[in-house]
């Protein structure tokens, strides 16, 4: 099983990113992850790719 983690996807116009701003990004995502794994909030490989795939 996989970790959920629910992403949103947002278009923006803005090209250029900071490391800082991939490593909020990042460590936010991951946070929430583990607070979910804590929670007993799982999902399967093939949730998680239909996931990934929609966006």
């Amino acid at each position: 099983m996989m970790v959920m983690a629910l992403a949103q996807a947002t278009k923006s116009r803005e090209t250029t990113y900071t490391i800082n701003d991939a490593m909020d990004v990042l460590l936010s995502k991951l946070d929430e992850a583990i607070d979910d794994m804590e929670n007993g909030r799982v999902q399967t490989v093939e949730e998680a790719w239909a996931e990934i795939d929609a966006v």
